[in-house]
Order: structure tokens, then C-alpha cells, then sequence
């Protein structure tokens, strides 16, 4: 890729541009009023017309109260002292400029007065926000300044200041995230799954509304086979309005410590949906290369089928393993009812393919992945929460629909039969 080459202007250029800018300067009172209202932010106006621009405002919020300047003559109490070098925070960098310099006539203490216009750029610096959102697209602490964009004498931001922004931010993103209530949510399907970073766990939860609306939940640090995390992550969600009276259909990557959990915190009489993905990669992990073609496809074409059919196809096929392979056997027959969950309740194709996996969480975690790829060492859960919050929030803005999501009214249907549900639930738990 070829790399962008950047004209740097020089000193008496821009100072010629500011001087016309301030000379014409009813183009720029809108702006300065919405510069010194904190209605508009600073790099909005960086965008419009660079460094120059700021200068000339800044010149214009001096003029407002020490009037146009008029060389060689100092009239008035507040009069033109010079400039000086300031700094303007903006969203992606520190800027250095020139500022006016005003002064009320006579000395002492209180005579030197602020340019109004500056006071408000540095109040309003959107440097933590931005920052958090360059990290959040996979740029590490230590090389975000090769993806901002390059203007003469820009003033860097050190590393540490760059971790110090983010600490704080991303502590409200999990505070934000650990305060949420689903009180008004009337949630369908809660999908939980796990992460791992390093040496360190996470469990995370979704959960689907009756309008096919994705929203994410709630985390906890620890792995999904902790029977006291899993019930912990549980009992906020029950805390946080997600309650137990209504019956839901869960979708789980296989855990035994989330199965007891929903049973222990919910109810046993909830439908489980243990996804096929990690059944899949369970059983292949155990069978030699030569097999695990037929084997995948034989799965595939079982899970296909209605329930007791699909269970029959599988158990001839467990039976096939069971003495070259008898770790697959084991895995493919452990839960296997619970794979088929899905296909006992008559829903639509395009809905039930959306049920059968955790797919729906592990879309969001992937960009989680690639939000925290860049980060070679986690400390400790507390960071790893930070990131995970961080980045789940991120991602949930390009949350869309399920598939199937108007066929939702057949699952809630069934959720909202006790006989029909409670004889679903005590199937899936055969075998």
C-alpha cells in the first residue's frame, strides 16, 4: 500500500489564511457562537477548515471584547498584548496553536484576560471518547498515532495518557453495562456463552426480546463450567428485571455448570438448546482425520431431521464410534437430546436455524476478539471485564434483527403453554 504523503504548510501560510479568515470574519461568527455556546465541538470545526480556522476564531472572541486592532495605537481598557502558544484538545489529538494575548489597562494581578473562545475549546475536548474508539478498532496504546491523521506540529499524546483515557471510559462502559435493567424486555431466548483471554474467563449473555431485538445482557469473570459463576451471572439477571416467572428458551454452548444453573435459578421446566457448532467440534476433536468428513456430515444431515429421527440417525452413529472412538461416542451421546430441542417445538426453518447455536453470541464476540487482539497481556479479570463491556457495547450498535424474527410469535406461543412446555423441557432431558 502506497503511503500518503502529506503537505506540511508552512508558518507565514497559515498566518496569511488566519488574517483573511479573521479580516472576513462575518463568515465565521455562526461558528464562534457555537464554539463559545460548547455547542460545537472542536474537531467538528477542525474538519471544516484546519488549524487556521481555529486561529481566526480565536482572533475574532478577542476582537469581541478588546476590539480590531489598530497598530501603533493602544486605546481602550482591554487592549491587544501579542500572542502566545496554546494547546486545543480535540477528539483525536492535542493541536498546537497561536493564540491573542488581551490585557486590561494597568498592572497587577487580574490584568492578563482569557480569549472566550479558547476557554471554551478546552472545556470541550471529546480526547477520552475518541481515544476509546481508536482502541476499540484494534489500535494498541503503543502505535495509535500511526492511524491519526497527520497535521503539522500536532502535539502527540503519551502512551500513559492514552491508557489512563481508557481505563476511565471503559469503567463507565462496564458500569453502564452492569446497571442495566430489563424490567420492560419481554425476553424469548437468553443465549450465554463463554471467553477466554489468556488465563482469564468470561461468561456473557444475550438475550432476544418478542420483536427479534438483540441485547446484551450481562458479563461475569470466570469460565462457563464455574457452577457458582454461572449461577452468579444468572442471579444479576434476575436482579436486573429478567425474571424468573416468564419461561424462556435458553441457548447454551454445552456447559454442564449452565445447565444445572438454569435449572437451580430458573426452573427446570425452561427449554434448553444445547448448540450443535460445539457439539460438532467436541465430537470431531476425538475422531481421526480419515472420519470426520462422514462424521460432520452424517450431524448435519441428523440435525435436519425431526427430533426422535435425528436422535435415532445419531445413536447409530455413536454405536459406529464407540470402539475405535469411544471419547466420541461419549461426547456425541452426552446432551443429545438437548440438540434437538429446537426441532420439537414446529418453528420455521429460518427461525429454528437461528435457535440450534450460539452463533448469535459468537458474531459480537468475534468483534470482540478483533477489538483485543492487539492486547499481549491481560492482568487480571477487572481489565479483561473493562475490555469485554467495552467492546460488547461497541459491537451492540450494529446489533440487527434475528433471522425469523416475525415467526417469534410461535415461540412465544409455546413458551406461554405450561403443558406443551413442560412436556418439551422434560424431553430434552431423556438421555
Amino acid at each position: 500500500m502506497k503511503k500518503k504523503d502529506y503537505q506540511v504548510v508552512s508558518r507565514s501560510d497559515r498566518r496569511a489564511l488566519a488574517e483573511f479568515l479573521s479580516q472576513e470574519g462575518q463568515l465565521l461568527l455562526p461558528m464562534l457562537e457555537l464554539i463559545e455556546q460548547a455547542e460545537m465541538a472542536v474537531d467538528e470545526l477542525i474538519d471544516v477548515a484546519g488549524r487556521a480556522t481555529i486561529e481566526a476564531v480565536l482572533t475574532l472572541s478577542a476582537q469581541q471584547l478588546a476590539g480590531p486592532k489598530h497598530p501603533g495605537q493602544a486605546t481602550g481598557q482591554i487592549r491587544w498584548h501579542g500572542c502566545q502558544d496554546g494547546v486545543v484538545g480535540q477528539a483525536e489529538r492535542k493541536l498546537r496553536v497561536r493564540k491573542p494575548r488581551l490585557r486590561r489597562k494597568g498592572r497587577g494581578q487580574g490584568a492578563e484576560l482569557e480569549i472566550p473562545a479558547y476557554e471554551a475549546m478546552q472545556t470541550n475536548s471529546r480526547l477520552g471518547q475518541r481515544i476509546l474508539e481508536i482502541l476499540m478498532h484494534g489500535v494498541s496504546t503503543r502505535h495509535y498515532r500511526k492511524v491519526l491523521p497527520e497535521m503539522a506540529e500536532t502535539v502527540g499524546v503519551s502512551k500513559s495518557s492514552v491508557s489512563r483515557e481508557f481505563i476511565d471510559a471503559s469503567e463507565k462502559a462496564l458500569k453502564e453495562l452492569a446497571e442495566r435493567r430489563f424490567d420492560e424486555k419481554d425476553l424469548l431466548i437468553v443465549y450465554l456463552d463463554g471467553l477466554v483471554f489468556g488465563e482469564q474467563h468470561v461468561i456473557a449473555a444475550i438475550g432476544v426480546d418478542s420483536k427479534g431485538y438483540k441485547h446484551v445482557l450481562g458479563l461475569r469473570d470466570g469460565a462457563s463450567e464455574n457452577a457458582t459463576v454461572c449461577k452468579a451471572l444468572l442471579a444479576d439477571l434476575v436482579e436486573r428485571g429478567v425474571k424468573p416467572g416468564r419461561r424462556r428458551l435458553f441457548v447454551i454452548d454445552g456447559s454442564k455448570a449452565l445447565r444445572a444453573a438454569i435449572d437451580a435459578v430458573y426452573g427446570k421446566d425452561n427449554p434448553v438448546q444445547r448448540c450443535r457448532n460445539h457439539k460438532r467440534k467436541n465430537v470431531l476433536d476425538h475422531v481421526s482425520d480419515p472420519l470426520k468428513d462422514t462424521v460432520k456430515a452424517t450431524m448435519n444431515a441428523a440435525y435436519r431431521l425431526d427430533a426422535d429421527q435425528g436422535m435415532a440417525r445419531l445413536e447409530k452413529l455413536a454405536k459406529m464410534l464407540e470402539k475405535e472412538h469411544p471419547s466420541a461416542a461419549a461426547s456425541l451421546r452426552e446432551g443429545l437430546a438437548e440438540t434437538f430441542t429446537v426441532n420439537r417445538l414446529g418453528l420455521p426453518a429460518t427461525l429454528r436455524r437461528c435457535l440450534c447455536t450460539t452463533n448469535v453470541i459468537e458474531s459480537p464476540h468475534s468483534g470482540v476478539r478483533q477489538r483485543t487482539g492487539r492486547v499481549s497481556r491481560w492482568r487480571d479479570g477487572a481489565m479483561v471485564l473493562r475490555w469485554v463491556a467495552t467492546a460488547w457495547l461497541t459491537t451492540e450498535q450494529s446489533f440487527r434483527r434475528i433471522m425469523g424474527y416475525k415467526q417469534l410469535w410461535m415461540l412465544a406461543a409455546y413458551l406461554d403453554g405450561p403443558a406443551e412446555t413442560e412436556k418439551i423441557a422434560q424431553q430434552s432431558k431423556v438421555g
